[in-house]
């Protein structure tokens, strides 16, 4: 008897923020293989009596070839076990979930998708800015600045109306070079950036900065990720979170 595999989303990290489901299915997972990224508080959800592996990626390192992982669930769900595999954020959006799911497929198991709150979602609850405003913004553009190949990723000119969020996951530290792709979409130089590292997390920085800014922003710690447009300029001083006011008048000086 085949055992079956689980494709849970964690979450942005604060693990009040996983879902109900989530947190039963790791409950009674036999074997959980998680990402890098997430929380320790939500591994302390797993039974105890869980086999546990970290085959996440950092930086470039991987625990464990793509290739692998797929042979693991396989392995497992073979055994008869019931396997989650463990993602952060949403499994949908840049986890390879694709990929996972095809292997899946391919051996014939049975799987299941659970998602979670992807970061950007945590991010821009954190911030209290909304991603879409029907007053200035009706479009929202999730994209990577990572691609599979290690470049950068290509933002065609005038590609961005002025009512689209962008919202960048792995940005990665060439601040400039994104800032200037972006103003080379569509965007003011004066359009309004946030910058969010370990969303909803007791890490969690947040950087208000502008495009034309952008350059000067501080190296924080990863998973990072930016949303531009008009909505980051929607709130006033008072209506910002502390930690947002504090970390842009060190940098930037007095919001305006």
């Amino acid at each position: 008897m085949k055992g079956k595999v689980y494709l849970v989303g964690a979450g942005p990290g604060d693990p009040d923020l996983l879902m109900l489901k989530a947190a039963k299915i790791l409950g009674r997972a036999e074997v959980v293989l998680h990402d890098d990224l997430v929380s320790t508080e939500i591994l302390k959800l797993i039974s105890a009596s869980a086999r546990v592996q970290n085959v996440g990626k950092r930086c470039g390192q991987a625990h464990f070839s793509q290739e692998e992982i797929h042979s693991r669930m396989v392995t497992f769900a073979n055994e008869g076990l019931t396997v989650v595999r463990l993602k952060g954020g949403d499994p949908m959006l840049y986890g390879r979930t694709g990929e996972e799911m095809d292997a899946l497929r391919r051996a014939g198991i049975e799987f299941e998708v659970v998602p979670g709150i992807s970061a950007v979602f945590g991010a821009a609850a954190a911030a209290r800015i909304p991603l879409t405003d029907r007053r200035i913004a009706s479009k929202v553009m999730i994209l990577s600045n990572h691609l599979c190949n290690g470049e950068d990723a290509l933002i065609e000119s005038n590609s961005i109306s002025t009512d689209t969020t962008v919202v960048v996951y792995m940005p990665g530290a060439d601040y400039a070079a994104l800032a200037t792709k972006f103003c080379a979409a569509g965007f003011n130089p004066q359009t309004r950036c946030l910058v969010v590292s370990s969303a909803t997390t007791q890490h969690q920085r947040l950087h208000i900065s502008s495009l034309e800014k952008l350059a000067a922003t501080p190296n924080l710690p990863a998973p990072v990720l930016l949303i531009a447009g008009d909505v980051v300029g929607h709130p006033t001083d008072s209506e910002c979170p502390a930690e947002i006011v504090r970390t842009s008048i060190d940098s930037l000086g007095r919001l305006s």
